[in-house]
């Protein structure tokens, strides 16, 4: 029954029968007409299946020759069995896993009841019809009074002088090329929070995606990342009701900016996140990958172009759990699946579904991160810290950004106390003499280290002493500036604490700055 639902279902979406060969023009789509769908059933246990799963989640589909859906059924002895389904990007979106759990339902329910397929209308469109729509919806780039062309004009101007990244408290400095391995850490939302906020949305006039913009747009700028912050989020990009039950990839990726210049209110900051939105709204059918394209910004195989940080709200009932709960003669659970995969350096993803004790809507989230960049200790502290901002958020939004306390009571603790709290008293003499006292007790201690190169304590005395002597016959002495042009290294260490010596005041010039600088 199974087997044959399955058949149903492709059948039913030609988008899961597609594909994707490639001649000297580029990439076609080949709609086949046959149905049927490989049932690979795999035998493993519990400790195995995690594994199990992730490889079969992994699988790299060769879209030439293979279509983009993908079933294994795990037995775990007995009558316990994990269906896993993995449709490629190419032919799906989040939004589908909804349609598609519904349609696999329903096709099963009908081949177990009575052998034939489900009685389904049939549905009004296929994916094909909506790329022909969206072309000629988009019209032609040489076409001035084309929608491409408006749209593409709005996106050069709101993307101008985009920051190229986020400089985000890394644990570890950027790989030259990404690994894109990742994890997750969950988000420990209250649940009064969600109608707290939700308030405050509405009082905004506001999405509660735009309160919770602002927040992340805080943290971040709070966090050192400045204060012109580019944000993704996906849009559903399904703008007729005719698309909502088809299978098929529509999701679109914007890029919103928020300037958190001036240290603004939170109501004033949702209010600039607002109107930005609205616009990025209007503009919202142009592909992602042609805006990356025309806006060409610099290339990168370490990060993702235009934005490093993801923020998504899933606020629909699309979900696949929902639509499979109840299948007759099988009692059905969810069973995670964790990729180990990060696009972006950062990605929020908060989703709002009905609770299991009363029914209200309570917001769930996770945080997902590149293990090329963080730790866990750092993505969690994250994660808290976001929570923090929420909160804050919520409880006063005419709070200056600038106010809101990032700091736990342990980490205040921990910074004012324990890593401060023991005073050491220092004799009121100079750098030069302490260090000159030192350097008579341990001279063979080693002092320096960079790179190969080391200096013991009397070796940095001896080569500070002769820098001295040569500075104080060029003139150096007190009130003078010495401007030191050097990378960081062993030498730098000796001329800093030579010009100390000479009794005059170092500048410190990288050699790497701009020329302008």
């Amino acid at each position: 029954a199974l087997r044959q639902a399955l058949g149903d279902v492709v059948a039913r979406h030609e988008s899961l029968r597609t594909l994707f060969a490639e001649d000297a023009d580029g990439p076609y789509q080949v709609v086949r007409d046959s149905a049927d769908v490989a049932l690979n059933v795999v035998g493993t246990d519990e400790p195995q299946l995690p594994a199990e799963l992730l490889t079969a989640a992994r699988h790299a589909f060769q879209l030439r020759s293979e279509g983009p859906l993908r079933v294994r059924l795990f037995e775990l002895g007995g009558d316990e069995y994990v269906l896993l389904v993995v449709a490629h990007h190419i032919a799906s979106d989040a939004w589908s896993m909804g349609p598609l759990a519904r349609d696999l339902t329903s096709a099963y329910a009908a081949r177990v009841s009575s052998g034939d397929a489900p009685g389904w209308e049939p549905l009004p469109v296929q994916y094909a019809d909506y790329s022909i729509w969206q072309r000629e919806m988009l019209g032609a780039e040489d076409d001035a009074d084309s929608e491409i062309t408006r749209q593409l004009a709005y996106w050069k101007a709101a993307l101008a002088d985009l920051p190229e990244e986020l400089p985000l408290p890394y644990d570890r400095p950027r790989p030259a090329v990404a690994s894109h391995q990742g994890d997750a850490v969950t988000l420990d939302l209250d649940p009064e929070l969600h109608q707290r906020l939700t308030r405050i949305a509405r009082e905004s006039r506001a999405s509660l995606f735009m309160v919770v913009q602002a927040a992340l747009s805080t943290l971040l700028t709070r966090l050192g990342a400045g204060t012109d912050i580019p944000l993704g989020t996906s849009v559903a990009g399904r703008t007729d009701d005719a698309l909502d039950e088809l299978v098929g990839f529509f999701v679109n990726t914007l890029v919103l900016r928020t300037d958190t210049s001036g240290d603004p209110t939170f109501a004033e900051l949702i209010e600039r996140v607002r109107v930005r939105d609205l616009e990025a709204y209007a503009y919202q059918d142009l592909p992602f990958e042609r805006l990356v394209e025309v806006v060409n910004p610099q290339r990168s195989l370490s990060r993702h172009p235009l934005l490093q940080t993801m923020l998504t709200l899933n606020n629909t009932e699309q979900g696949a759990a929902s639509a499979v709960a109840s299948l007759p003669g099988l009692t059905v659970t969810g069973e995670p699946v964790a990729a180990g995969a990060a696009k972006f350096d950062l990605s929020f993803r908060l989703a709002e579904r009905r609770g299991e004790v009363d029914g209200g809507v309570v917001l769930e989230g996770a945080l997902d991160f590149s293990t090329d960049l963080f730790d866990r200790a750092t993505a969690q502290s994250i994660a808290e810290r976001f929570v923090r901002v929420l909160t804050a958020l919520a409880d006063d939004p005419d709070r200056p950004i600038g106010e809101v306390e990032l700091l736990d009571a342990v980490e205040r603790e921990r910074l004012l106390v324990e890593w401060n709290g023991v005073s050491r008293g220092v004799r009121g003499v100079s750098l030069p003499v302490l260090f000159g006292e030192q350097a008579r007790r341990t001279p063979d201690a080693v002092a320096v280290v960079g790179g190969d190169a080391r200096l013991t304590y009397g070796e940095l005395d001896a080569w500070s002493n002769r820098v001295a002597r040569w500075l104080i016959g060029q003139g150096v002495g007190p009130e003078r500036f010495v401007g030191v042009v050097l990378p960081r290294s062993v030498e730098l260490v000796v001329v800093l604490l030579g010009v100390l010596k000479a009794g005059g005041a170092y500048v410190p010039v990288d050699p790497e700055y701009p020329a302008e600088r």
